[in-house]
């Protein structure tokens, strides 16, 4: 019976899991995490580059297969990404344009739009009890001496930065010219990398390291479906609603305020301040309000309680809950790049979470 017990306990000794190993590999990630987290600034076109490697490499490898192993990948990698960049290059030329437009109405129609709003903000004020007095002449004076003010010190910041080695205009377009180069090479040789990376895993780790990996490459596939869906969604609706209030640049500020949603909450403001700009320069003050109240309140509605909890949360089992604190969380450690990384690393986190449960729940320290 003695000798029974002890083979019994031998058994779950050899079963439960090594402890010291995995504080090993925590160790070694945080080392990881802080060593990225330091070279962040360096990484950053690098990151950008993988996310978009992650997106395209489909895309290559089908159109690899529909051509033929004979077709050249180095063609193939070269289409794709020049149609990739065109696409985002044809949603910038969208925008700009639109936001020069309105910029130089602005300066040419300020006094006509004081006025208005002077003549429609004074009876709604007075109905409300408010008995305020809006000089009209001295805020076009004000508001016309900031903007020259502004204006002045952009272009002087903007020649002192080139004067000055140029640190900002290198840094933006070094990353303009690194991108493209690296999203190629990523394209080209990512599957190389990381067959190199699966030959530095234990041998008796590599079906768990394989089975990790496939099942963070689902969920993270389902993120981008999810992402692509919400954001075609409310192109569309950005589109028709700002069109049916007859604002004449409903489609490029539209498509841009619904392609921008995967950088949340700077996506939509921009755009809501695009179609402000121009409602009011159209359209009487009441109805410009009306048209962004209902367009972009009902479409914030929209994306936060339906279509990204639902399309984008449910689709890689986060909680809403979940998906606002990540872009919080992320966000505030990582910035920009943080909130773009957001969901899909918490997606990551998300299955491996779910491992290391299963492994406790079947551990002798669950069981007690």
């Amino acid at each position: 019976m003695a000798h029974s017990k002890c083979r019994v306990s031998s058994q779950l000794m050899s079963s439960s899991p090594d402890y010291r190993l995995y504080a090993a590999w925590l160790s070694i990630a945080a080392a990881v995490a802080f060593v990225l987290w330091w070279l962040l600034p360096v990484l950053t076109p690098f990151l950008i580059a993988a996310v978009m490697a992650y997106v395209l490499s489909p895309v290559v490898q089908r159109l690899q297969q529909w051509l033929g192993e004979g077709f050249p990948k180095s063609l193939l990698v070269l289409v794709c990404e020049t149609a990739f960049i065109g696409i985002l290059l044809a949603v910038v030329a969208l925008v700009v344009p639109v936001l020069f437009k309105e910029a130089a109405r602005i300066q040419m129609q300020l006094p006509q739009l004081l006025d208005q709003l002077k003549t429609h903000l004074e009876p709604v004020l007075l109905s409300w009890g408010f008995s305020i007095e809006l000089d009209a002449q001295a805020l076009k004076a004000w508001l016309a001496k900031n903007a020259d003010g502004l204006s002045d010190s952009a272009l002087t910041s903007l020649m002192a930065s080139l004067r000055i080695g140029g640190s900002v205009a290198l840094a933006v377009v070094g990353n303009l010219v690194l991108i493209p180069v690296v999203l190629y090479y990523l394209l080209m040789d990512g599957h190389v990398a990381l067959s190199h990376l699966r030959q530095w895993v234990p041998l008796n780790a590599k079906a768990t390291v394989d089975s990790f990996v496939s099942e963070a490459d689902s969920v993270l596939g389902e993120y981008v479906r999810g992402q692509l869906l919400v954001m075609l969604i409310l192109a569309a609706y950005y589109v028709i609603g700002l069109s049916l209030f007859g604002l004449s640049v409903a489609w490029p500020i539209g498509i841009f305020t619904g392609l921008a949603v995967f950088v949340p909450y700077v996506g939509f403001g921009v755009g809501l301040l695009l179609a402000a700009l121009s409602g009011f320069l159209e359209m009487a003050p009441m109805q410009a309000t009306i048209m962004l109240v209902v367009v972009f309140g009902v479409g914030q509605l929209i994306e936060g309680f339906v279509l990204t909890p639902r399309l984008v949360g449910e689709r890689i089992g986060l909680h809403p809950l979940a998906v606002i604190f990540a872009l919080l969380a992320f966000g505030q450690l990582l910035g920009f790049v943080g909130v773009l990384m957001a969901l899909p690393a918490s997606a990551v986190l998300l299955v491996a979470l779910r491992r290391m449960r299963e492994r406790y729940m079947a551990s002798r320290l669950y069981a007690g």
